[in-house]
């Protein structure tokens, strides 16, 4: 039977993982698509990386398929998207979803303290 860390410790083993530092420097280029999968409660609370999609963790599957009505068109298959969430579990888990979905250019970035850390705009 497997546990949540064999979820997670399997995604982390193909998501490849960029620092909140290397993050930063993709902010703002135009070819960077910043997705926050935690839940709006957690987002209202602390506020999220300045112009991020946010996508909860549990609707993730609906919003990255343009066959359904829940499609979000700021999710394109070959751009990058650097995933965040709390602390980089659910963004691993996010960004293996991705993949398999054929996004071919996803990064977990870890938790948003990191990002707020290494100086990344929020809002």
């Amino acid at each position: 039977m497997k546990t949540s860390k064999d979820y997670v410790v399997d995604a982390n083993s193909v998501v490849q993982r960029m620092s909140a530092e290397d993050a930063v420097k993709h902010h703002g280029d135009g070819s960077t698509l910043f997705l926050d999968v935690r839940d709006s409660s957690e987002i209202a609370e602390s506020g999220t990386i300045k112009g991020a999609l946010c996508v909860n963790r549990g609707i993730l599957e609906f919003a990255a398929d343009e066959k359904t009505p829940y499609f979000k068109e700021e999710l394109k298959k070959a751009g990058r998207i650097c995933v965040l969430c709390a602390a980089g579990g659910r963004a691993a888990l996010a960004g293996k979803t991705l993949q398999e979905m054929g996004y071919s250019n996803v990064f977990n970035i870890g938790g948003f303290k990191q990002w707020q850390a290494a100086g990344g705009n929020v809002q």
